[in-house]
């Protein structure tokens, strides 16, 4: 029996053979990984949706210098519904998951509130939705050559333009994702 390894703080690099339009392409950063399952935000999609939008939806009136059209992520196909505030530093808010010591994912709207007035987190990556697996599923997954995973970088996640997070993100464990072939051979 083999002893279990979380890929909570890692990110999760879509192999480019892998089809699901929901996944195609994508790098998930994994917020929590356990036996019972994984969660994760894909960070390199975004939604027709600004965050000046969402807040008028939530009745919050944003400051003045707040840049109310920066993008909403697509942060996957589960409780596409709910929000969810990837950030850092972790910091206190109502509902929280603190990551690792630099990163939490916020579900509270006192966070949302803090960033319309900008004085919320340093970084947050707000999106709308979530990527979860079940027991098991996330390994089985693995197994078949669905994803890469390696450790998370902070400036792939907050600095790194959208359209080159997936390159950089397979560039940190040395792969070239337009070197793969999606063709499966045998020796």
């Amino acid at each position: 029996m083999s002893k279990f390894h979380s890929l909570a703080n890692h990110f999760l690099i879509a192999m480019p053979a892998l089809a699901d339009p929901h996944f195609h392409h994508t790098v998930t950063y994994i917020c929590e990984h356990n036996e019972e399952g994984a969660m994760g935000i894909i960070i390199n999609r975004t939604l027709p949706l600004t965050i000046g939008e969402v807040l008028e939806q939530m009745k919050i009136v944003p400051s003045n210098s707040l840049d109310t059209t920066l993008p909403i992520h697509d942060g996957g196909p589960v409780k596409r519904e709910h929000g969810f505030v990837l950030h850092t530093p972790a910091g206190a808010w109502e509902t929280s998951l603190v990551i690792s010591d630099e990163l939490a994912l916020t579900t509270s709207l006192d966070i949302l509130s803090a960033i319309a007035y900008q004085e919320g987190p340093r970084r947050a990556l707000i999106s709308l939705g979530y990527a979860g697996w079940g027991a098991g599923q996330l390994e089985e997954e693995m197994a078949q050559n669905a994803w890469l995973s390696g450790p998370a970088d902070i400036g792939i996640l907050f600095d790194t333009p959208l359209e080159d997070r997936w390159q950089a993100a397979a560039a940190l464990l040395g792969v070239d994702l337009g070197r793969l072939s999606s063709e499966i051979g045998h020796a």
